[in-house]
């Protein structure tokens, strides 16, 4: 089955060693600021797994990561499941629609609008030297927010996918005025939401690639594990920056694709 959607001349003992490492640095950077697909997908790619196959493997290695930093977020109490169950089950729902539409729709007709967003979240956090150091008050309703904003960014994360994390960060801030320890971690476990419904998606279409998938969910968790100590341990002032750079780096690999 696998080698059916497997075309590369590496050695599949390479592949798995690889995709270890890999997804080993995308679970620590996720887990700080998002954007560790942005190395798992075109690594999955080179080793020569078919597009359809690397999404939804991606998918599921994700998950895992995505579950560990969550976990870390929940026991240190940084944030409350009851805080946030609610607005991680609208984007459950946003993200069922979008990995539904994206089997329809060529989802890079809209792959122009990522750089474009990732620009203005740099910017963002770039020139806000202040931003999240403290709660503020929501500029949105809550009901507003978990109907609206957060399905909307679910949508994107079934559709397209790169930097969900960093908009449910940025919108945590900017809109419901958290600082930005806590909108990272309530990132976390919205991003699990979105990443759950995508892959049970793919599990149900036949997609996933398990074997592989299976080691880059060790390299995702252990990565996750060590990213999220880091984040606590070290907050805003360090996840500001690695935002910034994330959102830079991801942006130079769009525009190394068009030009």
């Amino acid at each position: 089955m696998m080698m059916d959607v497997v075309n590369s001349q590496l050695g599949i003992e390479w592949i798995f060693l690889i995709l270890l490492g890999v997804s080993f640095v995308a679970g620590f950077i996720d887990a700080i600021a998002g954007g560790g697909g942005m190395i798992t997908i075109p690594a999955l790619l080179l080793c020569g797994i078919a597009p359809i196959n690397a999404l939804a493997t991606n998918k599921l290695q994700g998950t895992f990561g995505a579950l560990t930093a969550s976990i870390a977020m929940l026991r240190k109490r940084i944030i409350h499941f009851s805080q946030v169950r609610i607005t991680a089950l609208f984007a459950f729902l946003g993200s069922v629609i979008g990995t539904i539409t994206v089997q329809f729709i060529d989802s890079n007709q809209l792959s122009f609008v990522i750089p474009i967003v990732l620009l203005l979240i740099a910017l963002y956090y770039l020139f806000n030297r202040s931003i999240g150091q403290i709660e503020s008050k929501p500029r949105v309703s809550d009901k507003v927010y978990q109907t609206t904003v957060i399905p909307a960014i679910g949508f994107y994360d079934g559709f397209l996918g790169p930097g969900t994390g960093s908009f449910f960060a940025l919108a945590n801030v900017a809109l419901k005025g958290m600082d930005l320890v806590r909108a990272t971690a309530a990132s976390k476990v919205f991003n699990l939401a979105t990443n759950i419904a995508s892959c049970l998606l793919f599990i149900m279409g036949g997609k996933v690639i398990w074997s592989i998938g299976a080691v880059m969910i060790v390299g995702q968790m252990t990565g996750a594990y060590f990213g999220s100590r880091l984040l606590i341990a070290k907050g805003a002032s360090f996840i500001r920056p690695m935002v910034v750079i994330t959102c830079f780096i991801m942006l130079a690999r769009y525009m190394y694709n068009y030009f």
